[in-house]
């Protein structure tokens, strides 16, 4: 299985683009990741481009509207879509300032939310990948997660 992490924009302050490569590349030992910026636009462009990136892919928007999971949750729902034989690539979407586009919403095969709270959208890359690495070293028992 393969992870594509979709975002709009490229990350603008110093902390997302150190996390983001810290991350992806702590990541990357356990499965193949790409990251891919869209351009940003209105809310329906930037969620057509979305879209169109991940065409193909299980799609996880990620929206303040989303479900609520512990990181022991996440590491099992990596575990079902890898059993999953037509699950090639899991791609996460993280929408521009502006949040996603309905389309989006309703075109995700699941809505995952960090938080009841609305995230800057560089903040919401960094915690995505802590969390997909977080994920694989629960799966390895590895002790990264403590509880």
């Amino acid at each position: 299985m393969k992870l594509l992490i979709v975002s709009v924009g490229k990350p603008k302050l110093d902390y997302a683009k150190r996390g983001a490569a810290e991350y992806l590349s702590r990541l990357a030992r356990y499965l193949p990741v790409e990251w891919k910026q869209v351009k940003e636009g209105s809310r329906e462009q930037e969620g057509g481009r979305l879209l169109t990136v991940s065409d193909g892919c299980l799609r996880v928007a990620l929206d303040e509207r989303g479900e609520l999971v512990a990181s022991k949750t996440l590491a099992v729902r990596f575990e079902k879509w890898e059993q999953h034989a037509g699950v090639k690539t899991v791609a996460f979407l993280i929408g521009g300032a502006d949040g996603h586009a309905a389309a989006v919403r309703e075109r995700a095969d699941w809505l995952w939310s960090f938080s009841p709270l609305t995230l800057q959208h560089e903040l919401t890359l960094t915690v995505l990948l802590e969390q997909l690495y977080r994920a694989q070293t629960i799966r390895r028992g590895e002790p990264y997660h403590r509880e």
